[in-house]
């Protein structure tokens, strides 16, 4: 029986986590102090420079690796290996070339053990509402960038985790792509109703799909600070990623971490 305090507990819990990577001649802080929480039904997103460890983040609170020191919790769980509950969605698409879109969209139900007449269904439905209705069994090859990568988004929700993660999902993309696919994307994951923590070098990405930006110093990374995004000049609904790049937040928004990263530092 759950407990009333893991029904009230936040999503991802991390307290004080740090983490080393050792090498045969040194050993390297790569995370250093790090405490967040995020809530149920949650947008962050974690931006700063190449190197600061936002992926590492990812991966600590996935369970593909263990920190060096502190704990991570999902909904008042210690994270000791990788959950069901959470959905991992990488930098580059990862479709095998060799099995159709739908077969691709089922592999993490397969690998789970789930039952695969629902996980069919649950991807056909997924691709439908993408727009992939047509290329249920197309191979990869014939699709666009932009539709690999909502196969490779309707793959990670077809197990129906909890919590996504979202490693950098556009940069593979062209300026035009990433702008269209952001606004499909964040309506997608807002009917969702998932809880999302997306990496990104993106500042404008971040403070256009996010509800919060988190801030990361360069290595070893630490959380400098954190922004609540809002654009009250849009009114009473949450704009677009795309049109909250013109509202005049967005430039305030933009200027502002743009200064908090220190990109012009020699670390």
């Amino acid at each position: 029986m759950q407990t009333p305090a893991a029904t009230t507990a936040p999503v991802v819990a991390i307290r004080d986590v740090m983490l080393h990577y050792f090498s045969p001649d040194r050993e390297t802080l790569a995370l250093s102090n790090i405490s967040l929480e995020v809530e149920r039904g949650e947008f962050v997103a974690i931006v700063g420079s190449s190197g600061c460890g936002k992926s590492t983040l990812l991966s600590l609170i996935s369970g593909l690796i263990k920190p060096s020191r502190g704990d991570i919790f999902l909904e008042g769980r210690k994270v000791a290996a990788p959950s069901p509950r959470v959905g991992y969605m990488f930098q580059k698409d990862t479709l095998l070339e060799w099995r159709s879109v739908l077969d691709n969209v089922v592999i993490g139900a397969e690998l789970l053990g789930l039952d695969m007449r629902a996980a069919r269904k649950r991807g056909e439905d997924l691709l439908r509402r993408y727009g992939l209705g047509e290329f249920l069994h197309s191979l990869p090859h014939q699709l666009s960038g932009g539709m690999r990568q909502r196969a490779a988004l309707a793959r990670t929700l077809c197990a129906d985790p909890d919590l996504l993660l979202l490693d950098e999902p556009f940069s593979a993309l062209d300026y035009q792509t990433r702008l269209a696919l952001s606004d499909e994307i964040a309506a997608i994951l807002r009917n969702e109703q998932k809880t999302i923590i997306l990496v990104t070098h993106d500042i404008g990405e971040a403070i256009s799909m996010a509800d919060r930006v988190i801030v990361m110093s360069r290595r070893p990374g630490r959380i400098k600070i954190e922004h609540r995004i809002s654009y009250p000049s849009a009114g009473p609904e949450r704009p677009t990623p795309f049109e909250a790049r013109k509202c005049p937040e967005f430039a305030s928004y933009f200027q502002t971490i743009w200064d908090e990263l220190d990109l012009h530092e020699v670390q």
